[in-house]
């Protein structure tokens, strides 16, 4: 099973801090990280702050490494659409925040558990019942997306390990086909599970 955005027990600060105030921390200082970083050196000292968090935590570097590598693809061609668009400061400005937001994210989902994320968002959003929102069902696609991200995750993964076994060389094509077909797939599956618990309204 992948490692990819699963809880990692300890005892760490992050670990003990509760989940609805560590989710609003991270929203705020991901749009602050987006909103601060206009120069390429500016990275750096954010990079080195959520890397002291990742310390803090006592996440394993092999197991912060994971959380990042599905998103590497995307980011080579998010680099290369500013080079050419505006330059290579503005990628390594762009992809940085990109890079680091999805650190803090990760770090959330593996020092809290899911069912105290759920708890924390049901809590946050009960309010909301007044005006016409189901908290329950929010959490629902919350609690699906939080899956979808590693399975994704791991459906690429697989695709490229495949691909490397048949001594294949790199193709985009080939390696975005089979991986929407799997990711359709899944989504079948949890359409058909979604349904037969009553979920298809």
């Amino acid at each position: 099973m992948t490692t990819l955005g699963l809880y990692h027990p300890a005892t760490s600060p992050l670990h003990r801090l509760p989940a609805g105030p560590k989710l609003a921390v991270t929203a705020a200082a991901i749009v602050a990280l987006t909103l601060w970083i206009n120069r390429p050196w500016q990275v750096l000292p954010v990079a080195a702050a959520v890397a002291g968090l990742y310390a803090v935590a006592h996440i394993p570097v092999r197991l912060a490494v994971v959380q990042l590598r599905p998103l590497l693809w995307m980011l080579a061609f998010i680099a290369v659409f500013q080079i050419v668009v505006a330059g290579g400061e503005r990628a390594v400005v762009v992809c940085g925040s990109l890079l680091l937001a999805v650190a803090l994210a990760a770090l959330v989902t593996l020092t809290t558990r899911v069912t105290d994320m759920l708890d924390a968002i049901l809590t946050g959003l009960g309010p909301l019942r007044r005006v016409g929102v189901d908290p329950e069902r929010v959490g629902l696609v919350l609690v699906m997306t939080i899956r979808c991200i590693p399975l994704l995750g791991e459906l690429v993964t697989q695709v490229s390990d495949a691909r490397k076994a048949r001594g294949l060389g790199f193709s985009l094509r080939a390696l975005v086909v089979p991986v929407v077909v799997g990711a359709l797939r899944a989504a079948d599956a949890m359409g058909e599970a979604l349904s037969a618990r009553g979920v298809d309204d």
